[in-house]
């Protein structure tokens, strides 16, 4: 319990990182630490096969994508536009409830912790075949959406920074053609 207690504490400071770190590189390392404290978990749980895959398809693969999609978009340090004012005070107004519900939850719930024993026949040591088994019988349209949410967020991303090129913007474009007409004079 107290090594659930120190990673669980771990990826909860991860996932802060996450949310206020102002560089997406070491909001990208944060999350990775965030997803190597989850693959710990697993293993101490025994389901070895489920930590292996968390290092290997999220702190590994999907890591790298996120790196990619970092350099790609290119993001140089702007000063915030304050668009909407009253968006922050929201968002901790949100957070806020929801820690007191997630309180009042922990707190109110009179219900144990199950028994190992049925978390151990739940997971079955986590093994490839069962889940491979519940993944593509039980789960597999969660597994889609799950790619396609991923897919849709970086093309949103990218999308969303997209810069257009220096020849298309107005001021640029006055600017080549007034080098254009002193040059062709």
């Amino acid at each position: 319990m107290i090594t659930f207690l120190i990673l669980a504490a771990a990826m909860v400071l991860g996932a802060v990182g996450v949310i206020t770190l102002r560089q997406p590189i070491h909001a990208a390392l944060a999350l990775v630490g965030t997803l190597l404290a989850l693959a710990v978990i697993y293993i101490t749980l025994e389901a070895h096969f489920l930590g292996a895959i968390q290092v290997i398809v999220y702190a590994g693969a999907i890591m790298v994508l996120f790196l990619f999609v970092i350099m790609l978009l290119n993001v140089e340090r702007q000063p915030p536009a304050p668009r909407w004012k009253w968006l922050r005070a929201t968002a901790y107004g949100v957070g806020l409830l929801g820690a007191v519900a997630i309180a009042a939850v922990v707190f109110t719930d009179g219900e144990p912790l199950p028994a190992a024993g049925i978390v151990t026949d739940v997971l079955q040591g986590g093994s490839a075949e069962r889940i491979g088994t519940v993944l593509f019988s039980d789960y597999l349209l969660a597994f889609h959406l799950v790619g396609v949410l991923l897919l849709t967020g970086i093309v949103g991303a990218v999308s969303l920074v997209q810069r257009a090129a220096p020849e298309t913007r107005p001021s640029v474009r006055k600017a080549v053609r007034s080098e254009q007409q002193t040059v062709s004079r």
